[in-house]
């Protein structure tokens, strides 16, 4: 049998993820060989939570158009990772891609440059 979990419990632990990233977290974008590609830098509040869901807001705490960033590197973007101001992990092992993926983005191929949107971008309690 499956561990379930109460949803104010769910609730709880997706807030203390939230104020764990704190002001200035980054969502960073990797290649499958843990190459960096770009990184995105969250709002000071970098979300809100909704029952076992945090929806991530841009800098200015909307969540249309989400996040922009011009990548560092060129690469497939395969996973991903949160951290602090201070690049010390919260959340990792998160998917990228173009649809049903933690991040949701036009393209996974991108280039050293390129304007990179996230176009969605949530994780939920299991």
């Amino acid at each position: 049998m499956s561990v379930i979990y109460s949803a104010a419990t769910k609730t709880a632990r997706m807030t203390a993820v939230r104020d764990a990233i704190g002001s200035g977290g980054k969502i960073k974008f990797f290649t499958s060989g843990d190459a960096l590609i770009v990184s995105f830098t969250l709002a000071a509040t970098p979300g809100t939570v909704s029952g076992s869901v945090l929806t991530f807001s841009d800098n200015n705490g909307a969540t249309a158009g989400i996040l922009n960033a011009n990548a560092s590197a060129a690469g497939v973007a395969a996973k991903a990772t949160i951290t602090t101001s201070g690049d010390v992990d919260v959340v990792t092992g998160l998917t990228v891609g173009t649809s049903g993926t933690d991040f949701v983005i036009d393209n996974t191929n991108i280039a050293n440059g390129q304007a990179v949107t996230i176009n969605s971008a949530t994780i939920t309690h299991a």
